[in-house]
């Protein structure tokens, strides 16, 4: 018996508008603010969230596995011209590996109605913190307290001013792109 299997229909336009936000999204971790804690403030929380608005859950989401998959590969796309599976797999890796989710939950309120947009952006950042922290807590033997201290509570103000940012940028491109026709 044959299986169906659903793909994910691309154009190259498609294709084109993905690898520019991958793009994007490496170019952003490189404006990059170390802290003494040793995780860096980044505009990757930026632009995550920005292609899921943009691009709408599916290709946002794919935009962000690409650009992951290349660091995995050792291309140097991280923060601080970083790659490779250390990056990973290392105690922040959590935060990178839960990029995905944050640009999906962005895309999917994108894509149902913009009004939900700030929840989604929320949701993904919440996400977002828990991911990090939970790896961070498992590779550093650090408590929970001592992770939320060390790895989100410098972060929550510019993140709230990145969330700010990409939902009024993120919408407003996204009308005009779709008005356009370009979309």
């Amino acid at each position: 018996m044959a299986q169906k299997t659903k793909k994910l229909n691309l154009r190259i336009r498609d294709i084109c508008f993905i690898s520019v936000f991958t793009a994007v999204i490496a170019v952003s971790a490189q404006v990059s603010i170390p802290l003494p804690g040793g995780i860096p403030v980044t505009m990757q929380t930026f632009a995550v969230p920005l292609a899921g608005i943009i691009l709408g859950a599916k290709k946002g989401t794919l935009s962000v596995v690409i650009y992951i998959l290349l660091g995995m590969m050792g291309v140097p796309v991280f923060s601080l011209f970083r790659g490779g599976f250390g990056v990973i797999f290392g105690a922040t890796g959590g935060f990178i590996l839960s990029f995905p989710l944050v640009a999906l939950f962005a895309g999917i309120a994108s894509d149902y109605k913009t009004i939900l947009v700030p929840v989604g952006l929320i949701l993904g950042t919440i996400v977002n913190y828990i991911g990090g922290l939970l790896m961070f807590c498992a590779l550093t033997s650090s408590t929970f307290g001592e992770a939320f201290v060390m790895c989100v509570l410098p972060f929550i103000l510019p993140d709230i001013l990145k969330i700010i940012l990409a939902g009024g940028i993120g919408v407003g491109a996204r009308k005009i792109l779709t008005r356009s026709k370009i979309l």
